[in-house]
């Protein structure tokens, strides 16, 4: 019998549609708050009247406060959430105060930096803070079989939700008046940003909307019964006393852990370019309308790319597909360095949506390739608490290459940087002796598994 198109998506069960929406429901905010709509906003806008460069420099800074915070709560909290058997009550608290924040950011008016600064800040908290124990229900609802094509699933309808929403935004944002909103020229500073201050709304709106299926149709999973033996310890010392055990195991595979490093280095230019892209553009006087649309572009053209990009890697290997999107990568912050018009500000979109999806599902595949299935829940959480770590840094380098130079020009080329340092790491990794590696490892779990130590009962592995 054929699978069914949802079997072939790996969305083939109704629990995990559910996890798969609160990826339709999040990417809104990735999309309008982190990248497209209130980049712009924050510096036409709340930024209004500060010397070029500033306002940037102030949202790079907002950027690596919020991911600073929670890279220090992330295994904290994991470890709470473990140990009362809770994960979607973090969730939900993270979820509402990134609402809260969002729906707050329509008082937002000309020259409210510290306003839009902090209601940025939490945001970012409440939406990073919840992705954390949203990823973390994934291992829960698949099997081992279906765990990459779920995730695959739940990226790919991200790209779409976030797109629609902002489709509809830059819409009433660019036409107001087809909405009933106020439009034409000599308008009141309230009725001219109030397009754009609905849309904030709305996406708070649509977050809370899209997250019920997860609410409703995911069960919470059970407490780990390691915590059993751990009961009445301090949760924040059992969380950081599994993250060194996690560190050490991590070690011993050595061309996993060096990939690892690489990948935390390169993508935090990645993601510095997008979360950055449209504050500089603005700064260079593109306009709101362009950089939306470019952005929207992004969302779609990425859809195809990522399988496309797939199917390269089936071709020329993983590796050297990450290589090459490392290399346009690069390109494209020399090309910004030069950009001046709207027309350029399209083509580094369009680069973008290209090599964003496939280099990163390509990344966490290699790392998934060098790591031993039964070590997978464990190595893959270290990964993500540590990615928010490493994605301090990026938006900390680029504030302060503005701050050095006193140019944004200058600080979009500073991000080659990571690209060229963690190409140089990726250089080093030899991915057949790293998939080795994870075979043998778990081929000796399997081994200690049937042994007869353990196949009486006794869990202690034979010697």
């Amino acid at each position: 019998m054929r699978p069914s198109f949802l079997d072939r998506l790996g969305l083939h069960r109704p629990e995990l549609r559910a996890w798969a929406m609160y990826d339709w429901a999040i990417s809104a905010v990735q999309v309008g708050i982190v990248t497209a709509i209130f980049p712009i906003y924050y510096v036409k806008v709340a930024g209004a009247g500060l010397i070029e460069g500033k306002a940037t420099q102030h949202l790079a800074t907002a950027n690596t406060v919020s991911l600073a915070f929670v890279a220090l709560l992330s295994p904290i909290l994991g470890a709470a959430a473990d140990y009362v058997a809770a994960k979607k009550r973090f969730l939900a608290a993270f979820m509402l105060l990134g609402l809260a924040a969002i729906a707050a950011m329509f008082f937002i008016h000309t020259g409210d930096l510290l306003l839009a600064s902090i209601l940025f800040v939490l945001a970012m908290i409440g939406a990073t803070g919840s992705f954390v124990f949203y990823e973390a229900l994934l291992p829960h609802i698949a099997s081992p079989e279906e765990v990459d094509r779920v995730s695959t699933a739940g990226y790919a309808v991200g790209y779409i939700g976030g797109g629609v929403l902002l489709a509809v935004n830059l819409a009433w944002i660019q036409k107001p008046g087809w909405f009933g909103l106020p439009a034409g020229p000599g308008l009141a500073e309230a009725a001219a940003t109030l397009p754009v201050r609905l849309a904030f709304v709305s996406i708070a709106a649509w977050w809370a909307l899209f997250s019920i299926p997860l609410f409703r149709r995911v069960p919470e999973p059970p407490r780990r019964l390691e915590f059993d033996e751990r009961r009445g310890e301090n949760p924040v010392v059992v969380a950081f006393t599994r993250l060194g055990e996690t560190f050490r195991e991590l070690r011993g595979f050595r061309q996993a852990f060096v990939f690892l490093i690489a990948f935390l280095i390169y993508n935090d230019g990645i993601q510095t370019i997008i979360k950055m892209a449209t504050a500089y553009g603005t700064e260079l006087g593109i306009g709101q309308g362009a950089l939306i649309t470019a952005i929207l572009m992004v969302q779609f053209v990425g859809i195809p790319f990522s399988f496309l990009f797939g199917s390269l890697a089936g071709r020329i290997g993983a590796k050297r597909a990450v290589f090459l999107g490392l290399l346009v990568y690069t390109a494209i912050s020399v090309l910004g360095y030069f950009m001046r018009t709207a027309t350029h500000f399209f083509v580094l979109a369009g680069l973008v949506g290209i090599v964003q999806g496939g280099t990163q599902a390509l990344s966490r595949s290699l790392f998934a390739s060098m790591t031993p299935p039964h070590k997978s829940g464990e190595f893959f959480g270290f990964f993500s608490v540590f990615e928010k770590f490493a994605g301090i840094f990026g938006p900390l380098f680029f504030a302060a290459a503005i701050a050095f130079t006193g140019s944004s020009r200058a600080a979009i080329l500073s991000v080659i940087a990571f690209f060229v340092v963690g190409g140089a790491l990726l250089a080093t990794v030899n991915v057949l002796e790293g998939e080795r590696a994870a075979r043998d490892a778990e081929a000796e779990a399997r081994t200690v598994d049937r042994s007869p130590q353990t196949a009486g009962g006794d869990a202690r592995p034979a010697v």
